[in-house]
């Protein structure tokens, strides 16, 4: 994975998780929306480091 593309998914995942921290004071269901919009966006990242590193491999 490059280096742009990890700082670009660890600032995602970064402002998701303070949208979510700042969204369980105002609304749980909104809260919950961004913790799964965070855990998509984390797991995407590895999906995609993944993908990358067998493309190299190949």
């Amino acid at each position: 994975m490059t280096k742009s593309m990890s700082l670009f998914f660890a600032i995602l995942s970064v402002l998701l998780m303070s949208a979510t921290a700042i969204s369980i004071s105002y609304n749980g269901w909104v809260a919950a929306l961004f913790l799964l919009l965070t855990l998509c966006s984390i797991g995407g990242g590895f999906i995609v480091k993944a993908r990358m590193r067998r493309r190299q491999q190949e």
